[in-house]
């Protein structure tokens, strides 16, 4: 099957003019799977161009003179395994980000040894596949939300407080408090919308009150089956929907 590619189309926030979308190759031998995939890729507004190949042999032909930012592949295709690919890929001068979408769990392991960005099993959400599409822009471009700045207001002054300096959001209401070494400011701002839109900046959320930006993590405690986190001196509970996909997020970043 030869390679396609099309404009992204959808709605939300699209990237600002200055940074165009990702393009990424799409990877499935499974012509239904591959069709899916890359329409909800291309559905995504951070997403620029879609090329799609059913083949792990054209694809490595491809890329031979085809750049792209992120490869979503299977795992389980004949010839060359998705495993086998990346092994390759790996290696290339400028790799690209790697993320694997399969029917089979088995193989995490080994993908996060190749420095996966994510792992997505099938049947593909599409909100799932927009939390590894953030994760591909968080390799990819990690400055782009790093430097961004947040206004708040205090005594009718307006400071402008870098993303970069957070340390971690509690949520107050309908108000988020943002935590920067020794001060806090209030942000009127649900912490929801924060967790999507800092999620290139490597915040995530740890609790349904609590977000946490991971470059502040000194500590990963477990006691009793209970799970806490130290950001910035502080100790924050983990609830257990969120500890062991945290675990394994913390794990993978400190991997040299």
């Amino acid at each position: 099957m030869s390679s396609s590619a099309a404009p992204a189309t959808g709605s939300g926030t699209a990237p600002a003019a200055e940074e165009p979308g990702l393009r990424v190759l799409v990877i499935d031998d499974e012509r239904p799977a591959l069709d899916e995939l890359g329409y909800l890729l291309g559905r995504d507004p951070r997403v620029g161009e879609v090329h799609a190949t059913g083949s792990p042999t054209e694809a490595l032909r491809l890329l031979q003179h085809l750049e792209v930012d992120a490869v979503f592949l299977d795992v389980q295709m004949p010839g060359l395994s998705g495993i086998d690919l990346a092994q390759v890929l790996t290696r290339f001068r400028t790799p690209p980000a790697l993320v694997f979408v399969t029917a089979h769990d088995e193989h995490a392991v080994e993908a996060f040894d190749l420095d996966a960005v994510d792992y997505v099993l099938k049947p593909v959400r599409e909100q799932r596949l927009a939390d590894a599409v953030r994760r591909v822009v968080a390799h990819a471009r990690p400055e782009a939300v790093a430097q961004e700045q947040v206004p708040v207001e205090r005594g009718g002054v307006t400071r402008f407080v870098p993303v970069a300096q957070i340390r971690y959001v509690e949520a107050e209401g309908d108000y988020a408090r943002l935590h920067t070494g020794e001060e806090s400011h209030l942000l009127r701002v649900p912490l929801g919308q924060l967790e999507q839109e800092w999620a290139e900046a490597g915040f995530v959320r740890i609790h349904r009150s609590l977000l946490i930006s991971t470059a502040y993590v000194e500590e990963l405690r477990v006691d009793s089956g209970r799970c806490s986190v130290v950001v910035g001196g502080r100790e924050l509970q983990v609830s257990r929907r969120h500890t062991r996909e945290l675990r394994d997020l913390l794990v993978r970043r400190a991997r040299p």
